[in-house]
């Protein structure tokens, strides 16, 4: 054991001040017609993480001209994903990964776990949901009230009429809630458990209501990166649920995604579109994350392949039975991008450009060089589909010396149309206006 530790350790430290593995300096994996290069192997995979550094103060990220940026709220812990209810309150799940996650196992597994805790991510998990309050209008949180404790890796939350949904890492939970209030002190009920377990690998689980309030969509991610823990282990895993409000009936509604976590519905087809994070150590350029409008009893690959039916030859045994009938997905968000956050701009405070398109959160790549993501982009949309390269729209994050200030994850609006960036690592909610048209005062206070 001893042994072991030594030789972990002599690989972490290298690992933590430079990337070992395959260098590129493009990335052509964005798009609907993504450049999908043959797998590249490694004896070590690379391991190129940014370290976290405070933020300077005055510090806010970069967003496109005409725009500004303002710290919504700070002196949060670990925001991880939010929520906005009608009367313009803003939830925010607090959250990591439970103590019984694994992140994988054997050396490799290990090593991953020392490099994103230089990351930022790692820390216990606060297990609660925070309410912030624009009590005036502002633009800028007044208050923060912790809304919900006691929880279990909280992530998604949906309101349906008076109840409130949230899921936490194990289970699906209803509360009672009254607009305006501040905090629910009742015990949630349990309406459905979730896939977790002991290895638990992808932790978050989100929902979506549909517009009838009668279904919610729940994703579940793989407990793998690519089936190393052997198939069983994808029991009930990796897919998108659909749970029946009246019945509590759960099914699968599209299964093969190794990682959803962003749904959201298209405005223009009404479709459910979600962001998926795709499978690592086969090369710079291999797997693109991406989102895609996901169809009833669909199969993406998972884990036996990769963007439609690009054979991981790492997964045995092999369905090829399952692979035939694997969908490509729309819309590539480029390699080890870690894409999560998504919602789709159905306001009118920002120009005419961004309407019916997507903004995705980019957590950031941890073994890609160079390095991706750290930044929320824009992808156009037209007649529900996407029609154009990824923009960057909230940037920023990284210092010139490869620290990282920042990460986002979550992405919502507000009740005025202005985007919303939940920042793990800044421990802060950042928002997003045009700069001289900004209607928060034509909007009632939020509780009222």
């Amino acid at each position: 054991m001893r042994l072991l530790s030594r030789l972990a350790i002599s690989i972490v430290l290298p690992l933590a001040s430079c990337a070992v593995g395959p260098s590129s300096s493009s990335d052509a994996g964005f798009g609907a017609s993504p450049a999908i290069p043959a797998p590249e192997s490694s004896l070590v995979p690379t391991v190129n993480i940014a370290p976290v550094q405070a933020r300077p103060d005055g510090f806010a990220p970069t967003a496109p001209a005409g725009f500004l940026v303002t710290e919504f709220a700070g002196g949060l812990a670990h925001p991880r994903w939010l929520y906005t209810l009608p009367n313009g309150d803003v939830l925010v799940a607090e959250s990591d990964a439970p103590k019984e996650h694994d992140e994988g196992s054997g050396l490799f597994g290990w090593v991953r776990k020392q490099v994103m805790k230089r990351a930022g991510a790692g820390v216990p998990s606060p297990d609660r949901i925070v309410l912030l309050r624009d009590v005036d209008g502002s633009g800028v949180a007044s208050t923060q009230t912790v809304f919900l404790g006691g929880l279990h890796s909280p992530f998604g939350m949906a309101l349906i009429g008076n109840q409130l949904y949230v899921a936490d890492t194990d289970a699906l939970l209803r509360f009672d809630y009254v607009t305006g209030t501040t905090q629910i002190t009742s015990l949630g009920v349990k309406v459905a458990d979730l896939p977790a377990g002991p290895i638990n690998h992808h932790w978050t689980k989100n929902i979506l209501a549909d517009r009838s309030g009668k279904h919610l969509y729940i994703t579940v991610g793989s407990n793998s990166n690519a089936g190393e823990n052997g198939v069983d282990a994808e029991e009930g895993r990796a897919r998108i649920l659909a749970f029946d409000i009246d019945t509590g009936h759960v099914r699968p509604y599209a299964t093969g995604l190794r990682n959803a976590n962003g749904l959201a519905w298209q405005p223009d087809s009404g479709a459910l579109w979600t962001a998926v994070n795709e499978r690592d150590d086969l090369g710079n350029n291999l797997v693109p994350d991406y989102m895609t409008a996901v169809k009833d009893g669909a199969f993406y690959g998972f884990p036996y392949s990769y963007y439609g039916q690009h054979i991981d030859t790492r997964v045995k045994p092999q369905r090829a039975d399952l692979v035939a009938k694997a969908i490509a997905p729309d819309y590539a968000l480029g390699n080890h991008t870690a894409s999560l956050g998504l919602v789709f701009y159905d306001r009118t405070l920002f120009p005419p450009h961004y309407r019916g398109g997507a903004f995705v959160g980019q957590h950031g790549s941890w073994n890609r060089k160079p390095r991706t993501g750290y930044k929320v982009v824009f992808v156009p949309f037209i007649d529900g589909k996407p029609a154009g390269v990824p923009e960057d729209f909230l940037s920023g994050f990284l210092t010139a010396d490869g620290y990282a200030v920042g990460r986002p994850v979550g992405v919502a609006l507000d009740a005025h149309g202005a985007l919303l960036v939940a920042d793990d690592v800044g421990n802060a909610v950042w928002r997003v206006a045009p700069r001289n048209n900004d209607k928060s005062a034509d909007i009632a206070p939020a509780g009222k």
